[in-house]
């Protein structure tokens, strides 16, 4: 995290930090696409004065917010985990007692057996079995209407049926009053168990038009009228424009990716030029398989491929970034050792990042977490981007682009991940009309939201 290009928080985002910090309150704090959930997140990680561990589901979402992933900081099996034993070492349990915050983003993507796994190793370590995650205060950040976790199969997809009310991490038992693996299978937690203050940030800084924010919610919600679908597919159904000279051709937002590589080869493929690649520098242990990777392990480039930026700029104290997290520019030159990338008319010369991996480690005698360097991954922080899969579009800010849905979004929130990631409806191209079971939302997500806002008497969701 780059403390200096941090932005100043919102009202609403200063009220929910102090909640976060002046209380021991279990928190989720979730919120619309661009109302600065990652904002918060990362204000809170350089300004508690608590003692925390970061954490996320997958090894991207953990570079991200430069943490563990969960099954890592708990040394926790790949899997359902269920009732099986949780073996601790003794540096586990001094991390695990140490902390006093525990920080988890993308808890959409946590399944409800991982939350009972994650409570269950903190009563263990901690000695606390009768208090919910041994005493630690959980604070999650997500949006169950963008991502959800990978659903089981078979056995285990029979076991969850079984226990649990549905996957999903609200679902746990551990907010329901009982955890899975104690001596009776049953653990009491009072009436209402560990209590989950959910909050919403309402405030949306990624578009300004009030008109194209309303069509957004109700398509995160599930509500879109024929009006509005006939305002969306009216707008998206105009011929896509020829970029102006200079200006960078429109980038593609795809379900899949054997899509988005066709996509981004055909057209590297038509440049003319060298191909070259910049092959990535691994060193220490970073997860198997590419899927872990924060860019393309063998990175092919040629002078005029659209590019993507995949961090944000880290700029010099009081110097405004050149670049954020989602910026498309232009390759204009290939250097060893860099890459000029155009800009919006301003070339920039990009050289390669380094993204740290991470471990909690115990200090005995300061008593204190440290984070260690564990895997570092040094390459340039671009990817071809002429397209790009609307789930690493997660984040991303675009001014116009095509959302190509081909034969359906196969997932719940994927149209409203695509759309939300547009700056305005005048940006909005569609490869073909939005249809009814593109709009799709997720039943337990709609429950547990109602049931949620319902408790906190907050009038804004509708859903």
């Amino acid at each position: 995290m780059d403390a200096v290009s941090l932005p100043p928080l919102s009202a609403e985002q200063e009220a929910l930090f102090r909640l976060i910090e002046d209380t021991d309150e279990h928190v989720f704090v979730t919120g619309r696409a661009g109302t600065g959930k990652s904002t918060l997140l990362q204000h809170f990680a350089w300004n508690t004065k608590k003692q925390i561990a970061i954490c996320a589901p997958t090894g991207v979402a953990a570079l991200n917010v430069e943490g563990q992933t969960i099954h890592s900081l708990f040394r926790l099996p790949i899997g359902l985990i269920a009732d099986s034993e949780i073996d601790q070492s003794d540096p586990t349990r001094r991390i695990l007692n140490a902390i006093e915050t525990l920080v988890i983003d993308e808890v959409s993507m946590v399944n409800a057996d991982l939350m009972d796994a994650m409570d269950r190793a903190l009563r263990q370590a901690r000695g606390r079995r009768a208090q919910p995650f041994g005493g630690v205060q959980v604070v999650m950040f997500g949006d169950p209407y963008q991502l959800a976790p990978v659903p089981p199969r078979g056995d285990e997809a029979r076991y969850v049926e079984d226990h649990y009310r549905s996957f999903w991490f609200f679902d746990a038992k551990v907010w329901a009053g009982s955890a899975p693996g104690d001596d009776d299978g049953l653990l009491d937690l009072g009436r209402h168990g560990a209590q989950l203050h959910v909050r919403e940030l309402v405030e949306i800084h990624r578009q300004s038009d009030d008109g194209f924010k309303a069509m957004l919610n109700a398509v995160r919600y599930g509500r879109v009228t024929a009006e509005i679908a006939d305002v969306l597919n009216t707008q998206g159904a105009r011929p896509q424009p020829d970029p102006e000279p200079g200006e960078v051709p429109m980038i593609t937002l795809a379900t899949r990716n054997d899509i988005v590589n066709s996509i981004n080869r055909r057209h590297l493929m038509a440049l003319g030029g060298r191909e070259q690649t910049a092959k990535a520098e691994i060193n220490g242990d970073f997860g198997r398989g590419e899927s872990n990777f924060p860019a393309d392990a063998e990175l092919k480039l040629k002078v005029g491929a659209q590019v993507m930026f995949l961090r944000n700029d880290t700029a010099m104290a009081g110097e405004p970034p050149r670049w954020v997290n989602g910026t498309i520019g232009t390759v204009t030159r290939i250097l060893g050792g860099s890459v000029r990338v155009d800009i919006d008319g301003e070339e920039v010369d990009v050289e390669p990042a380094v993204w740290e991996r991470y471990r909690y480690a115990y200090n005995p005698l300061t008593k204190t977490l440290s984070r260690d360097v564990v895997a570092e991954f040094t390459q340039f922080p671009l990817r071809l981007a002429w397209a790009v899969t609307i789930h690493k579009s997660q984040g991303k800010t675009y001014d116009r682009a095509l959302i190509d849905l081909g034969s359906g979004a196969f997932a719940p929130g994927q149209t409203y991940v695509a759309l939300s990631r547009l700056t305005s409806l005048d940006g909005l191209y569609l490869s073909r009309p939005l249809r009814p079971r593109d709009i799709r939302v997720d039943e337990d997500v709609r429950r547990f939201m109602r049931a949620a806002w319902e408790r906190n008497s907050t009038p804004e969701v509708t859903g």
